[in-house]
């Protein structure tokens, strides 16, 4: 009988080349699975800058540094998709409102995308406890004339903060000269961005060297405003039932008196608690002291 044990050898390798194959081809199969699983069908698309930009009928100046920073705040803004498609959202519920102030008041209609810029159109609370879609500071509201206690915070208040932010807009416009450092200003704080036009012997928000949020804010301004009026050029599509609507449904009810229990009163015009203060965010507490010679308007469900 011959012996094969001289084979052994040859017989172990083999084996080990067969197993390093198998594994080899195993792992081959499972990172093509893998590519196949996140091919993403998707185009990253840059955003085209060729054409005039201004912000309330001032032209943006276009440089090397300009234009880096508005390609910035328009890249950021177009594939922010879930805060873009929300801002358009929201921009048809509470643009009537605002664009009718701003025409009252004098001031140019793009402002409304400052307040996009500040809040999302939200009542949102900010680290600095700045408040409402214009974003008002406690100091800056009392001096527009809007009301704060432990009850009423009128920052919350879309009509009352729209008007305080016009007197506001109108103020720093007398002080800077042009709308463009009014939005500069209202971003820094008016104090600083005096003191850093000064300090640099500049004129113009585009020439300040200053920090990188506000260096920042009024591209991103310019960047939200061409978006929200040209959505399906950058791949946005809301058709009309998509939107958030104005509020057609309500009726105003003047109120001369306390009221001990907001949600009694709800309840009287056949209203959720949630849903009156969803209409009247402003009432910040669960009751109402009205002094005498006061009076405020609810907005309650016609």
């Amino acid at each position: 009988m011959k012996s094969y044990k001289n084979l052994f050898p040859i017989f172990g390798f083999l084996s080990g080349v067969v197993f390093c194959l198998l594994i080899f081809v195993s792992f081959a199969n499972k990172e093509s699975s893998l590519g196949k699983f996140f091919d993403l069908p998707q185009q990253i698309m840059a955003v085209n800058l060729d054409k005039e930009f201004n912000f309330a009928g001032e032209a943006v100046p276009i440089n090397e540094d300009t234009r880096e920073r508005l390609d910035r705040e328009l890249s950021v803004n177009a594939y922010w998709q879930s805060t873009t498609l929300l801002n358009l959202k929201m921009s048809n519920k509470h643009f009537p409102i605002v664009e009718k102030i701003l025409l009252k008041n004098g001031i140019p209609e793009d402002f409304k995308f400052l307040a996009i810029a500040e809040s999302g159109l939200r009542n949102v609370t900010s680290s600095a406890n700045a408040k409402g879609f214009w974003q008002f500071m406690k100091p800056a509201a009392s001096e527009m004339g809007l009301e704060m206690s432990e009850e009423v915070d009128e920052r919350l208040h879309l009509e009352k903060s729209t008007e305080a932010a016009c007197k506001y807009l109108k103020q720093l416009h007398n002080r800077f000269g042009s709308w463009t450092n009014v939005a500069g200003a209202y971003n820094v704080g008016p104090t600083s961005f005096a003191k850093t036009l000064i300090d640099q012997k500049e004129t113009s928000y585009y020439n300040i060297n200053i920090n990188e949020e506000t260096s920042r804010y009024l591209f991103r301004i310019v960047a939200i405003k061409e978006i929200v009026k040209n959505p399906n050029d950058f791949g946005y599509y809301l058709e009309d039932h998509h939107k958030y609507k104005p509020q057609s449904n309500l009726k105003e009810v003047l109120v001369k008196n306390s009221i001990p229990n907001l949600a009694d009163f709800a309840h009287q015009y056949g209203m959720t608690y949630r849903m009156f203060k969803y209409y009247n965010p402003w009432l910040i507490s669960t009751k109402l002291t009205v002094p005498e010679g006061k009076e405020y308007i609810f907005k309650v469900v016609s």
